[in-house]
Order: C-alpha cells, then sequence, then structure tokens
C-alpha cells in the first residue's frame, strides 16, 4: 500500500534527488548561510511533527504496541534529530528561540497538523510518511553522490554529519517500521481513505520539495509585513 504511494509520487521524488539545495551539500558549495536558516527551520518543524506524531498515538483505534510505537518515534525526532540540530547551534552559536516558520515551512506543518486533526487516522499516518520516506531516500541518493565524489571535494563537516543522519541504518528501521505501520492501517481501510492516503503522501512530497525550496532561497515573510 505505502509502496502505491510512492510510485504515484515518484516523478516528483526523482526531481527532489537533484534539489539543488541537496546537491550543493554534497558538493561542498552549499552556504553556510543557507545551510543554518535550513536548520532552525528544521528544528521548527520538527517541533510539530513531534506533536503529530503524540497526537496519533492518543487514536483510541490503536493497539497498546502502535501508540507506544508513535511514541518513540515522536522520542526521535525530539531527541535524535533535534540532537544533531543543536550540534549545529552550539558549533555555530545561533540562537533560535526567538526563530519563527517561514512561508512554506507553516504551509507544510499547516497542512500536516490540520489532516492529522480533521480526517481519519488513516489519513495523519500518511500524512507524516514523506518526511520519514523521503529524508531517507535523499540521504541514501547523498550519501552514494558523496561516495562518487571522493576526495575531490571538502564539504563542512556539519554536511556530512547531516547526511551520515538520514543515510544511516538507525534512521533506516525508523522509517521501515513507520512504513509498516502505514501499510497494516492501509490494508484496513476502503479505497476512499486510501485514496485520500496517497493524496495527502503526494502533497507532503510537494511541501518536502518547497521546504528545500525555501532554504535554497532563504525565504521570508514580505518586509511590509515589519512595517
Amino acid at each position: 500500500m505505502a509502496q502505491s504511494m510512492w510510485n504515484a509520487a515518484e516523478p516528483l521524488i526523482k526531481i527532489t534527488e537533484n534539489h539543488p539545495f541537496l546537491v550543493a551539500m554534497v558538493d561542498g558549495t552549499l552556504a553556510e548561510e543557507n545551510f543554518k536558516y535550513y536548520v532552525i527551520q528544521d528544528a521548527l518543524y520538527l517541533k510539530d511533527f513531534a506533536m503529530g506524531l503524540r497526537m496519533l498515538a492518543q487514536h483510541p483505534t490503536n493497539s497498546e504496541a502502535d501508540s507506544k510505537r508513535l511514541e518513540e518515534f515522536a522520542g526521535g525526532a525530539e531527541i535524535a534529530e533535534m540532537e544533531l540540530h543543536n550540534s549545529f547551534f552550539k558549533k555555530w552559536e545561533i540562537d533560535a528561540s526567538g526563530a519563527k516558520q517561514m512561508p512554506n515551512a507553516l504551509l507544510y506543518t499547516s497542512y500536516m497538523l490540520r489532516i492529522i486533526k480533521t480526517c481519519s487516522h488513516a489519513e495523519g499516518l500518511a500524512v507524516l510518511l514523506p518526511c520519514f520516506w523521503v529524508y531517507m531516500h535523499v540521504g541514501k541518493c547523498m550519501l552514494k553522490l558523496r561516495d562518487e565524489l571522493g576526495d575531490s571535494v571538502s564539504r563542512i563537516p556539519q554536511y556530512d554529519a547531516w547526511i551520515d543522519m538520514y543515510s544511516g541504518d538507525d534512521f533506516e528501521k525508523e522509517v521501515k517500521d513507520y512504513i509498516a505501520m502505514v501499510d497494516t492501517v492501509a490494508l484496513g481501510s476502503d479505497k476512499e481513505i486510501v485514496d485520500k492516503m496517497e493524496e495527502h503522501f503526494i502533497m507532503c512530497c510537494k511541501l518536502e520539495h518547497m521546504f528545500w525550496d525555501q532554504a535554497q532561497n532563504l525565504l521570508t515573510w514580505p518586509a511590509v509585513f515589519d512595517s
């Protein structure tokens, strides 16, 4: 079931594999300013992502095991992934305490949380799947490119840490466990719900791409709003 969602979104995912922000991270040409911007926005995103997982964990149709696993996923976002981000903040002495979500990040998290709050449990699970799966996929694509480039380029160490995190075995296990959960719920759902799950999956693949667009372009709110 989840694989059919991936297949439907594959043309977009193929484009995302070669997103300029991701490629520049691997070939060493990404400016620190863009990566710092991205890390701050991603930290804000992860707070909402973990909130969404905890909301799903409380759904009455869950088994006890599924509720526990969803709480573990939320903990993974808050601890393992945020530990990486916090290391970046410490390295660059970034104070993100007053940071706000920029337009594409807010669009993404608002859509995600709206689906979890107002739609079926199956749709809620599907709306979070691209964040897991697309990150793992592009992480592995970036690892492959890094291996191909070898010692011909030098990168900021933080870029390698990011690639290692999302291409690693630990993250892959998390992703496969979440895919299995989505598959189980999809198998017990009617066609209308499965179609909606695919719709949300594709939309969030688009929003993932736009999230990296935002970092590539250092997108901000229009200056007129500051007046």
